[in-house]
């Protein structure tokens, strides 16, 4: 029987060891997500494969959408920090394209690994307010800063906010479309080109 979520909030690592030992568990989680798909992932497998004990995985991850979850924000942020993370500064910069860009690569990444995307887009809708004890405001994340980063300051804060969130939804909604193969990647780029150029102008 898989093991209930926990209504808590999870540890945070206090320690650069503590750390290293959340991103092997991380990277454990990814290359088992990759291999066999999130049915056929065990806890059991993440906490072998990353070489942590079982209360160590469940004290970070309370459950297995959780920890697919974190993944998802983990494959973000290491995507992120690969990429330049200046802000749409210059005038000769088209925010609504560098915002169009930076999603559509993003996908593009992602989905590199179709059994990865899908455990992390059924973590999402699995449960989602059982497993996850506390809102997360997408605006905070890292592709939510990002995005912010790359609109500049253009208006009042709220209204900038409300558009980071409208393009993180308007991406996600075609990622999950793309991983389903309901559109083509062709038409969800065009599609997420078009979101950004309504979403960003003034």
């Amino acid at each position: 029987m898989a093991r209930l979520a926990e209504a808590r909030r999870p540890a945070a690592p206090v320690s650069v060891r503590q750390a290293a030992r959340r991103v092997r568990i991380l990277r454990a989680a990814s290359e088992l997500g990759s291999r066999e798909g999130l049915a056929r992932v065990q806890m059991h497998d993440v906490a072998k494969e990353a070489g942590v004990a079982i209360g160590t995985l469940y004290r970070y991850f309370p459950s297995k959408p959780h920890l697919f979850l974190a993944v998802l924000e983990w494959h973000i942020e290491q995507f992120l920090g690969g990429r330049d993370g200046g802000a749409a500064t210059d005038e000769a910069t088209d925010p609504a394209v560098e915002v169009a860009q930076t999603l559509i690569a993003l996908s593009g990444k992602l989905l590199s690994s179709r059994l990865l995307a899908s455990a992390v887009a059924l973590s999402s809708f699995t449960e989602y307010a059982s497993v996850v004890p506390t809102p997360i405001d997408i605006v905070e994340r890292a592709l939510g800063q990002r995005l912010l980063r790359l609109l500049g300051t253009r208006a009042d804060a709220e209204t900038e906010r409300s558009r980071v969130r409208l393009l993180v939804y308007s991406w996600w909604g075609l990622f999950v479309a793309m991983l389903t193969e309901e559109i083509s990647t062709e038409q969800a780029d065009a599609d997420l080109r078009l979101a950004a150029r309504l979403i960003v102008a003034p």
